[in-house]
């Protein structure tokens, strides 16, 4: 082995350490790719080839062998390239054999030998910071690789610009975080729809505010034209905002994914809404190659399901786990990958295919089976796991008519914000890990009856419900959480036991 540059392969978010060793032989004139490369990887060859002669150099007729270690971990992608390139300028001698010792490098080549920017560089930063090495990747990807922290980050836009400043002729400056962080306010913002468009449906926006404080998953029934929409749609902007470790940890999705913004990093809240003609790989994550789902790509926000019995039932199936666990696993034969996938379902629906049930002067003639059949595609688990469930009727023409608005987003957002911080308190002050459990919904089990005392009252209304209408241990445990956000709201302390009305408020959205 003539010369050894180290990179990373990508399992889920998580990384993996690859050496890319680099060895010129006698023999025919051969240039072989080893280590289980996909077809990316193997075509890096002509990419790499072109880009040296690119530079004026020629390959030597000799063979050259590139082992890609460990050998049994499949490798995928374009980001090889560059160390390839590297590794095989420091087995030539045109580059020192230590030279980049003390770098992690990916990037990809074009054949003019400037670097395309590549999938992952946040996740790479992440892996050379804890490695304690520098980091040498294309230039469009140094804004998201400095918010990795404590390293030097290197974004050449050309392989000549590597080759000069390792031999002193240039010197390529480390990326700066504050330039990283120097964003025209019109990249970092998002414009959310605001909540005093939708005229009317008070009790559907009080059942957001809920859901929005406790970070319950909702479902919103009702004919078309009724706001369902609308309202799912305003439910981000009334989020808090991503604390810095919610946004570095959902950067590290977008950026596996290529869907970072300019900046380099994820500021708001992500708002998914795919179509539900989606299929199972796109919506919970895989394909030939894996990669995330839009429930992983809406992790620490809002994914809306409109439609939702549209959705086929093997879609909808495979939310089942990630609903509970907050992650998603992929099984491969060869490899398992897990993607996070903490986020806020929001399901809208109509009553019944044609969308009128219930209402005599515009219902089918097939009222109520047409319903039943229709409301039928939702299976008891997955409605099991929605802790609330809303009634939108149509508009009436007065509220339409009327200019009148509600509260604004901002307004329920402070309200919002205030109720998770009195979670997040609660969460610390029990010993639990506030990052991974930020608000009511996602408290375990096991700690509820700890969390939540309800008062006697509360206890025997809970307990004739429970019984009457069957709850689940599921469905009784969701119950409490959206009760316990309820008194949230409304500023209740912590230690006191429940009252029954928080109780009472919490079934009806049951």
């Amino acid at each position: 082995m003539a010369a050894q540059i180290k990179t990373v392969s990508f399992q889920g978010i998580g990384t993996l350490d690859i050496d890319v060793q680099v060895q010129i032989s006698n023999g025919l004139p051969a240039f072989n790719i080893v280590g289980l490369p996909d077809k990316a990887v193997a075509e890096s060859r002509e990419r790499v080839r072109a880009a040296l002669h690119a530079l004026g150099l020629s390959m030597p007729p000799k063979r050259l062998t590139v082992n890609l270690a460990p050998a049994d971990v499949a490798k995928e992608g374009a980001h090889y390239d560059l160390p390839i390139a590297l590794g095989l300028l420091a087995a030539m001698g045109v580059l020192p054999a230590d030279a980049l010792d003390n770098f992690l490098v990916l990037g990809e080549l074009s054949l003019d030998g400037h670097l395309s920017p590549v999938h992952g560089g946040l996740p790479a930063a992440i892996h050379a910071q804890s490695r304690a090495l520098d980091l040498i990747l294309p230039a469009a990807n140094g804004r998201e690789a400095a918010w990795a922290g404590d390293l030097d980050v290197y974004a050449p836009k050309h392989l000549l610009d590597i080759l000069n400043h390792i031999k002193g002729q240039q010197v390529m400056r480390p990326v700066d975080l504050a330039q990283a962080s120097d964003t025209p306010d019109d990249e970092q913002a998002v414009s959310y729809p605001c909540m005093s468009d939708v005229k009317g449906q008070e009790s559907a926006k009080r059942a957001l505010e809920i859901a929005a404080a406790g970070g319950h998953n909702i479902l919103l029934v009702g004919p078309p034209g009724s706001g369902k929409s609308m309202l799912a749609e305003r439910l981000a902007g009334i989020l808090p905002p991503l604390s810095p470790a919610e946004a570095l940890d959902v950067s590290m999705i977008h950026s596996l994914s290529g869907n970072l913004p300019a900046s380099g990093l994820v500021r708001q809240r992500p708002y998914r809404d795919p179509h539900h003609s989606a299929s199972l790989p796109a919506l919970v994550g895989g394909g030939h190659k894996v990669k995330p789902g839009e429930i992983s790509l809406a992790h620490r926000g809002v994914l809306f399901l409109d439609e939702l019995p549209e959705f086929s039932r093997a879609t909808l199936e495979a939310l089942r786990q990630p609903l509970e666990s907050g992650k998603t696993l992929i099984a491969r034969a060869n490899h398992h990958v897990s993607y996070p996938a903490r986020f806020q379902m929001v399901a809208a629906m109509n009553p019944c295919r044609c969308g009128y049930l219930g209402d005599a002067s515009r219902e089918c003639t097939k009222a109520p089976k047409c319903g039943l059949d229709y409301q039928a595609k939702l299976s008891g688990p997955i409605l099991d796991r929605i802790d609330m469930r809303i009634e939108v009727p149509a508009v009436s023409l007065s509220d339409l008519s009327q200019g009148k608005s509600g509260e604004t987003s901002a307004q329920i957002a402070a309200r919002v914000c205030a109720a998770r911080e009195i979670q997040v308190k609660r969460i610390e002050d029990a010993g639990l890990d506030s990052n991974a459990l930020s608000c009511n919904a996602h408290l375990p089990a096991g700690s509820l009856e700890n969390l939540i005392p309800l008062c006697p009252e509360a206890q025997a209304l809970i307990q004739r419900v429970a019984e009457k209408f069957a709850l689940s241990a599921r469905g009784y445990h969701r119950l409490l959480r959206v009760a316990r956000t309820i008194a949230d709201l409304a500023g209740e302390a912590s230690d006191i036991a429940l009252p029954e009305k928080y109780i009472a408020e919490a079934l009806a959205y049951r």
